[in-house]
């Protein structure tokens, strides 16, 4: 970061202290001129908010490529040419949570999509069973057959939830004029029952007045009521596009933050023989959080915008990514705590095993509550 032009006076703007150089030995503020051009203010405030000077990239360079190595340096006083733990972990996850959430879900199929694939499968089918029948192979045939009624079965439901509950009806009768000769209609007919109820339940008080139809057998209890209520209050929020997957997204930094702790009193236990502060666990856990976000700033674009989530090269590449990681949280714990390789490895598994387990059951609460305060 530029420095600006030195003041020629040697008072201190900040304290009144006596300036030798160019910083002010009683209070550290450096003896700028107060005035500067508009950029000059601007690139100098971006800089020191967000410190992206030298430091930057004398931290970021050995916490990807010398696992554990930017901690033993920093708690042994080596501080100055490092950013502050805490505050490169913020810069970073707010990166990390703008671009990876966006880079992790493939985007919404239309329904001219859906029809397409209809043809292409239904043109690429054909042709398998034309090539069957043509070589008289009736088990290729009837393959190829269950093949693509499983297939258009599926698409046929993605459709059928998107029509209206006249239509839906409509469908339902046409439907059950095949059933009685095809296993394969039977089947869908069962599937468009169950999406035709969702629809008929649109709203509480259409489940109140279905239910009010039924029997005293038929009737649901006090408890499936109340789950009812939120499964219909979540549907009616699924309608507008909303999804439980994205709304716990929302959670996600506070939760990754608030896990942090905890992650480190696992590996204070764990390793309680190397005798560490726990302070000492948090700023190794929080370097070691910040370098995964890093990767995964990264790499989850290109996996999406370059390859396609679902390709062939997307999928090495999250193999690579899997094989980095384990090696990155090995050598990182080999060399902050000085373990042999056996000990390091099956320490690794238990804070693995532990962290994974703490994740799921935050995850769970998590959407449980969503769902409560939804309903």
């Amino acid at each position: 970061m530029s420095a600006g032009k030195y003041r020629k006076e040697h008072n201190c703007l900040n304290c009144g202290s006596h300036v030798e150089k160019h910083y002010c030995s009683n209070c550290g503020q450096p003896n700028l001129e107060l005035k500067e051009s508009f950029w000059g203010f601007i690139s100098h405030s971006i800089a020191h908010y967000f410190h992206f000077d030298n430091k930057f990239f004398q931290t970021l360079t050995p916490l990807l490529t010398k696992p554990g190595q930017v901690t033993l340096d920093y708690l042994a006083g080596k501080r100055a040419r490092y950013i502050n733990p805490v505050s490169m972990y913020i810069f970073v996850s707010i990166v990390y949570f703008i671009v990876v959430p966006k880079a992790s879900v493939e985007g919404d199929r239309s329904k001219h999509q859906t029809k397409l694939e209809r043809k292409q499968i239904e043109r690429a089918t054909s042709k398998l069973i034309d090539t069957s029948i043509n070589g008289e192979n009736n088990v290729v045939s009837g393959i190829a057959k269950t093949a693509i009624n499983r297939i258009n079965s599926n698409i046929s439901i993605s459709e059928f939830k998107d029509l209206t509950f006249k239509k839906q009806e409509k469908a339902i009768a046409d439907l059950k004029s095949k059933s009685k000769t095809s296993d394969f209609n039977a089947d869908l007919l069962e599937e468009y029952n169950k999406f035709h109820i969702i629809k008929q339940d649109s709203t509480y008080t259409s489940y109140l007045n279905r239910q009010a139809k039924l029997s005293a057998n038929e009737k649901d209890n006090w408890f499936q009521r109340t789950l009812k209520k939120r499964d219909i209050t979540v549907n009616q929020k699924m309608v507008s596009g909303w999804t439980l997957k994205e709304e716990i997204e929302h959670y996600r930094p506070k939760q990754y933050f608030l896990l942090m702790p905890i992650l480190a009193m696992f590996i204070m236990i764990i390793f309680r023989k190397n005798k560490k502060y726990y302070l000492d666990h948090l700023i190794f856990t929080i370097h070691g959080m910040t370098a995964y976000f890093i990767e995964e700033i990264i790499t989850s674009p290109i996996k999406k915008h370059v390859f396609g989530l679902d390709s062939a090269t997307s999928n090495f590449i999250g193999v690579i990514v899997f094989v980095a990681i384990v090696w990155y949280i090995y050598k990182a714990l080999k060399l902050f705590y000085n373990r042999s390789r056996s000990a390091t490895i099956w320490k690794m598994f238990q804070v693995v095993i532990l962290y994974a387990i703490t994740l799921v059951i935050t995850e769970k609460i998590i959407s449980e509550t969503i769902y409560y305060f939804i309903a």
